[in-house]
């Protein structure tokens, strides 16, 4: 993505192009096989600075914009690597950066900046809410200086090894609100000192090494100073976070699309059946030229939505067009691939049916495809809502 756009994209691709040569298939796979975390890795994107790209420079980061983040998350996974152990830290910052206050600012992003805080936990989904965020049941009551916090969150990843949380909760119930997405608000948690006390965290075994747990706040006391933005304004907060989250994954998808695209491709020159390589068949060179094209017009959609996004234009319905056109691609790249490869496929050396797997998660998360339809209709199209 972004091709020849700058001096400064390309050093970026190429630094993380390098970076990744360091931590080949064999490392994803063994952390695969195990469940681990990623730490050498991560460690390696921090002390480059790479984590730290949307972070302005007066707090210590590189003062990027979206796309290059873009550009560093799609490298990853060409590379083969998966960036899902790391990404949120840059998406979640959004909030903090857009509707934080300067103290919260000074306070938290030069230490995540230099790797000494890590921002990589975004607790807004429910086990009895799902998508329907403002059915959320978390409450934040106000007591004094302080907020005392009680629910549950699922699928939040990477929580495990975070220090910081970006944290939605009710502040004021459903039923006292002109609208349902008012009365939540966003809150910023230090989880160290309240581990195993009032804060748990349950891992929760998934078919990817993804990192996924359910948190439980348990009289969680917050202080006030730790309230980003107004009470009560969070859920407009978040969406701006949400749709970046969307764009970077999108990228993500794009890199995961090339990955297949291109080990398939070398691999249909490479294998000779019947005496000639099987990428002489057209029954092989159709669905990799289709998967081709579906990536390239992917890319063209998420480079629009990032493009948007650094003009301060927070549209919904392109990062949502970016996040389902990049995930449909990969998907159909990852199956493309798998009958490319044939039964090598599932030989995990190859990494095929690794990526394949992870590729699948981004159908459904961090959006359902068909909240994204119902969203494009409405407001595209001007069609009523369903729900």
């Amino acid at each position: 993505m972004f091709q020849d756009r700058d001096e400064t994209t390309e050093a970026v691709r190429s630094g993380v192009a390098r970076l990744c040569m360091e931590f080949p298939g064999e490392y994803w796979r063994a952390l695969d096989e195990k469940r681990a975390y990623p730490k050498a890795f991560v460690d390696a994107l921090t002390e480059q600075g790479y984590l730290a790209s949307l972070i302005p420079e007066v707090y210590g980061g590189a003062g990027l914009d979206l796309a290059t983040a873009c550009v560093i998350l799609e490298t990853i996974h060409r590379s083969g690597g998966n960036a899902g152990a790391a990404h949120a830290q840059m998406y979640t910052m959004g909030t903090l950066l857009r509707h934080g206050s300067e103290a919260q600012k000074q306070r938290y992003l030069p230490g995540i900046a230099e790797g000494s805080l890590r921002l990589q936990a975004f607790g807004v989904t429910e086990p009895s809410s799902g998508t329907d965020t403002t059915r959320i049941k978390t409450t934040a009551v106000r007591e004094g200086d302080f907020y005392r916090i009680n629910g549950q969150k699922i699928w939040t990843s990477r929580a495990e090894y975070s220090d910081l949380m970006i944290l939605l909760a009710r502040t004021t119930p459903r039923s006292d609100c002109a609208k349902p997405s008012d009365g939540m608000s966003v809150f910023i948690v230090d989880m160290r000192e309240n581990l195993g006390k009032s804060i748990t965290i349950n891992k929760i075994d998934t078919m990817i090494n993804h990192s996924t747990t359910a948190v439980f706040f348990d009289d969680l006391m917050v202080s006030a100073d730790n309230l980003i933005g107004q009470e009560g304004k969070g859920f407009r907060y978040i969406l701006g976070g949400m749709n970046a989250e969307r764009i970077l994954i999108a990228s993500e998808c794009i890199g995961d699309a090339r990955f297949f695209v291109d080990r398939a491709t070398t691999y249909a020159r490479e294998r000779e059946v019947f005496g000639r390589p099987i990428g002489q068949n057209q029954g092989i060179q159709f669905p990799l030229a289709q998967a081709h094209m579906q990536t390239e017009a992917a890319m063209l959609m998420v480079e629009r939505a990032a493009s948007l996004y650094d003009q301060g234009q927070v549209r919904g319905s392109e990062a949502n067009m970016a996040k389902y056109l990049a995930a449909e691609a990969s998907w159909f790249a990852a199956d493309t691939a798998m009958q490319t490869f044939g039964g090598f496929a599932f030989a995990a050396e190859y990494d095929i049916e690794r990526k394949f797997r992870e590729a699948r998660l981004y159908r459904t998360a961090p959006i359902s495809t068909n909240l994204i339809f119902s969203h494009v209709a409405t407001h595209d199209l001007g069609l009523p809502k369903s729900f």
